[in-house]
């Protein structure tokens, strides 16, 4: 498992960016983002999605719902 750090720093962004975005806590922004395609394909080090901003993220995550 590489890029950790970079992982869970983004995983924190992103669920604090769907919390404020769909006023919802941060617990349920979590468990949305945590039952999401993306949250897969981010642990996916081939991806690359790790290089990636927390608003792209969150711009996949909206994609897929």
């Amino acid at each position: 498992m590489e890029h950790v750090l970079s992982k869970t720093i983004l995983i924190s962004q992103v669920v604090e960016l769907i919390a404020k975005k769909y006023k919802i806590s941060i617990e349920e922004a979590r468990d949305r983002f945590y039952n999401s395609k993306v949250i897969k394909m981010l642990d996916d080090d081939e991806t690359g999605l790790y290089g990636e901003s927390a608003l792209y993220l969150l711009s996949l995550f909206e994609k897929e719902k």
